[in-house]
């Protein structure tokens, strides 16, 4: 008992002394408030149980894409955008009856049957080719889904000051999920066997559902803030209108319509990417196997790379750079990447674009992008980005898919298709600046306005 109580002394005495040393390190680290320090954790933890869901699953998406036929990936990216087409109005009219503190966590559990549901397919050996090509479908919807709903959710919790400061820190939860959910699968894929990771992946989305609801309650702790703030709802008010308002909302604004121009650009380069990965990946390797281990080598790296940039780097990029010049530099690095692609396409120099262009975007593009919506109302960020970041972007990828199958048939090879992409590099990154400029505009109205 005197040990014990020992014990418990010298926990009592040193843990606060631990938590306020850490708390001071962020605050250097990251610039964030002490009354914003809980919602920033919240946040790291938020996305990290978000990405480590998805990073669980996406080797088996890669390999399921193989298994379908890479000459077939095509079909798989428009079937991806039907889907898309389907599940959007559905979350219109979601988001326009039920309040945020409800709206969110539906979304999740919506997901999570889907998981088991797939689980009972694989378990019962359903024909495999449908299932493969279904399964590739399903976790492209839900990884663009999940995400876009994350993002909203963090544009309409933070002001645009926190938000060039703390998004940086919070995009790297993302990418330290991303990194234990292929060290889970290298780890567990053996023993478990591929179908039980639907499990794990559906319990770390449920833990995102549990910080998600903390962070309803410290926005209903910071009422100040929320009423200084005119874009901001109650939390118990749902966003309203009507299913397809993301649509009109897109069509009656040019910034919205920038921000679509800027997502069809980078999904194109993405997808010509993406397909010369597979097609260069398959000619190198034959076993189903290696291939795995090489996709999941690439996502190591690409987040090893990422969080490192997101912790260290990309707050202070948006503060010597700007929005505008943050968001010009990753289109800059590929255009300089599909060039070097064109004269040399082989696998070592398509690794290390493709790790340069996911890292660039996940640490720095994809924190950028994100503060574009925070001058917007709340129906724009949910209803507009959410028709954004889905139905856009996986039209995008599905009309540059068979653009991309439309040169190959042509005859052009692989260098002469990097060569291609570089002019569209160079007005991704115009349009990239001109958003960030317009941003800063919107963000100064606003706050005079207030």
């Amino acid at each position: 008992m005197e040990i014990y109580a020992i014990l418990r002394f010298k926990l009592v005495s040193t843990v606060p002394g631990i938590l306020l040393h850490m708390e001071q390190w962020l605050q250097k680290l990251v610039s964030v408030k002490a009354c914003e320090t809980k919602a920033l954790l919240w946040s790291f933890c938020n996305f990290f149980c978000l990405l480590c869901s998805y990073y669980i699953l996406r080797p088996m998406r890669d390999e399921m894409g193989i298994i379908g036929g890479v000459d077939n990936l095509q079909w798989l990216f428009t079937g991806t955008f039907v889907a898309m087409l389907a599940v959007v109005p559905l979350f219109g009219w979601v988001s326009s009856r039920y309040p945020r503190q409800r709206l969110l966590p539906l979304v999740y559990y919506f997901f999570i049957i889907n998981m088991l549901v797939f689980y009972g397919l694989f378990q019962f050996d359903v024909v495999y080719t449908g299932v493969a090509r279904a399964f590739f479908i399903w976790v492209s919807v839900f990884n663009l889904f999940v995400v876009s709903v994350f993002w909203s959710f963090m544009a309409d919790l933070f002001s645009n000051a926190q938000a060039r400061r703390l998004f940086g820190f919070i995009a790297a939860g993302g990418t330290a999920g991303a990194l234990a959910g292929p060290l889970l699968t290298t780890a567990l894929a053996v023993p478990l066997g591929p179908t039980n990771l639907l499990w794990i992946s559906a319990l770390f989305l449920l833990l995102a559902v549990v910080c998600m609801q903390r962070l309803i309650a410290w926005r209903k702790d910071n009422t100040d803030e929320a009423r200084d703030n005119p874009q901001v709802l109650p939390e118990d008010q749902a966003v309203g209108g009507n299913p397809f308002a993301g649509i009109s909302l897109v069509l009656h604004s040019p910034y919205l319509l920038g921000i679509c121009a800027l997502m069809l650009l980078f999904t194109t380069l993405a997808t010509f990417l993406y397909f010369q990965q597979a097609q260069i990946i398959r000619d190198s390797f034959t076993d189903s196997g290696q291939r795995t281990a090489v996709f999941a080598a690439i996502d190591l790296a690409v987040n090893s790379l990422t969080i490192l940039i997101q912790v260290f780097l990309t707050g202070r990029l948006v503060k010597w750079l700007g929005l505008a010049g943050t968001l010009l530099l990753v289109p800059v690095l590929l255009g300089i990447g599909f060039l070097l692609l064109g004269l040399t396409p082989v696998l070592g120099v398509l690794v290390v674009v493709q790790v340069v262009r996911r890292a660039g975007n996940y640490a720095i593009m994809r924190p950028a992008r994100e503060m574009l919506y925070v001058v917007l109302g709340r129906e724009e960020k949910y209803k507009a980005k959410n028709f954004i970041d889905t139905v856009v972007y996986r039209g995008g990828d599905a009309v540059s898919a068979w653009a991309y199958t439309g040169l190959r048939t042509l005859g052009l090879g692989l260098g002469e298709i990097a060569f291609a992409a570089v002019p569209l590099a160079a007005l991704w990154g115009w349009i990239a600046y001109g958003l960030g400029r317009q941003q800063t505009r919107l963000a100064i109205t606003q706050r005079d306005t207030t």
